[in-house]
């Protein structure tokens, strides 16, 4: 432990990593070559000296045995919060004694701002030979070293999720807010920009700005004088961002995700790296009940993954459980939104495809696909969503509303799809902001065991 030195509080062992990377990125900013080797990420190392039972309602923090636990960690800044807590928590529960100091993993210039890549001296080229998911899906190498992995996701695997979501969003990462959600459409984007501005004047607001997909940030004090029709909400990239910030992080983030299940794979493998609290689907679905109608709600409670996206991850088989802390709440904001005017929801099993046109086959064939089903809805992007949710140990939950009803002679045409878009998206994007409003008032109630598996698990969240 020659470069690893011992400290004492979680908030120094936080502290020195964010120094120690700090220098890092400052030496490779000033181009010296003959330093090059410095430029390394940090390293904290945690032993824990004596395994003992705990409360066993914890759903985090927890070791099955005394060892090493170790973590390579990239932009601790970005962590800060959630490391203190995890760091608290694991000490708390066993005597540990903490280690930080650098790793002997260089960084690449590309993953650290105001470096120029063709100036990069000795400073190594980006490599995916390091990044995986291994710790995250259980592997059996990643579990069975020397040290145990304390975190979920190696210093390469994290500087590239974090190159994506600006490569993706067009906008740094730093504005990421703890709850997110997702949607198809700028609509829903439009109305959640008009919900923020109108947060942004009230004086009692916890919201402090608006970051647009632009990068333009709007501030409480500038809120007042801001005309929506007048901003630029379109985006030349592929999914457009838009953070609603509070002082403390735990605003909501909103992104137009796009279509499809690949797309919905892409942006939560990228977005799991900083811990969001939990993401929820806003979208349409295909009603699967000639009982229903256009404008109906459905709260999914179970998943039939017909979407073929992460098959090698989580196995068919295995079933996602519906997270009760998000649905509750869920369901709270659609009556405090609708009031008297509360449209039919149910909860249900929504069936996700990776082929927008499903229902273009004979009736024979649908029969036979839905023969044995349980699923009251179709969509595009809830199940990869709630597997993937459930893969990276973040909560999620889906509301669906019901966009056309194609077995029963109600298919989504121009029209009719327009004028219902017009009359519900207000509505649907407020259910799921009043929600994810509610679940930030006390976030220990999202902090659940079901996300935890038998094997393979790190003690952080």
């Amino acid at each position: 432990m020659t470069d690893l030195q011992r400290v004492h509080s979680v908030d120094e062992a936080v502290r020195r990593l964010i120094q120690l990377y700090d220098n890092s990125c400052a030496i490779a900013r000033a181009g010296d070559v003959e330093k090059h080797s410095q430029v390394l990420y940090p390293k904290i190392v945690v032993d824990v000296l004596e395994w003992r039972p705990i409360d066993r309602s914890e759903p985090f923090g927890y070791v099955d045995g005394k060892g090493r636990y170790s973590a390579v960690i990239s932009k601790p800044h970005l962590l800060r919060s959630y490391l203190r807590e995890q760091l608290t928590r694991l000490t708390e529960n066993y005597p540990c004694e903490m280690y930080v100091g650098y790793s002997g993993r260089r960084i690449a210039p590309e993953y650290i701002s105001g470096v120029d890549p063709d100036n990069r001296g000795e400073l190594p080229r980006p490599t995916l030979d390091e990044v995986n998911d291994a710790i995250i899906d259980g592997e059996w190498e990643a579990f069975h070293g020397a040290e145990k992995p304390l975190f979920h996701f190696g210093p390469q695997r994290f500087d590239i999720a974090c190159a994506r979501i600006e490569h993706y969003t067009g906008i740094e990462v730093d504005t990421v807010q703890k709850y997110i959600l997702f949607t198809n459409y700028a609509m829903h984007t439009t109305e959640f920009v008009k919900f923020g501005l109108r947060e942004l004047t009230k004086e009692d607001s916890r919201y402090t700005a608006l970051v647009l997909p632009s990068g333009e940030t709007i501030h409480s004090n500038d809120a007042v004088l801001v005309d929506v029709d007048e901003l630029m909400l379109t985006s030349r990239y592929q999914m457009p961002r838009f953070d609603l910030i509070t002082a403390g992080g735990d605003g909501i983030t909103m992104i137009n995700i796009g279509v499809g299940p690949s797309n919905a794979k892409t942006i939560t493998d990228c977005l799991a790296v900083l811990r969001p609290e939990a993401w929820i689907m806003i979208g349409h679905c295909a009603g699967l009940d000639g009982r229903m109608r256009i404008g109906d709600l459905i709260l999914g409670n179970a998943y039939q993954r017909k979407d073929n996206i992460l098959d090698s991850k989580v196995d068919p088989g295995n079933p996602i459980p519906a997270i009760p802390e998000v649905q509750r709440m869920l369901e709270a904001s659609v009556l405090e939104v609708y009031g008297d005017e509360n449209p039919l929801m149910r909860t249900g099993t929504v069936l996700s495809t990776d082929d927008r046109n499903w229902e273009w086959r004979t009736s024979q064939d649908l029969w036979q696909w839905l023969q044995h089903s349980t699923a009251v809805a179709v969509d595009m992007e809830s199940c990869t969503l709630a597997a993937n949710g459930y893969r990276y140990r973040i909560p999620y939950g889906t509301l669906l509303s019901v966009s056309d009803l194609p077995l029963h002679a109600v298919p989504k045409l121009p029209a009719g799809a327009q004028a219902f878009y017009s009359n519900s998206k207000e509505a649907h994007v407020m259910c799921a902001v009043r929600a994810v409003e509610q679940l930030a008032e006390n976030p220990d109630r999202l902090r659940t065991r079901k996300l935890r598996r038998t094997l393979g698990e790190v003690p952080f969240r």
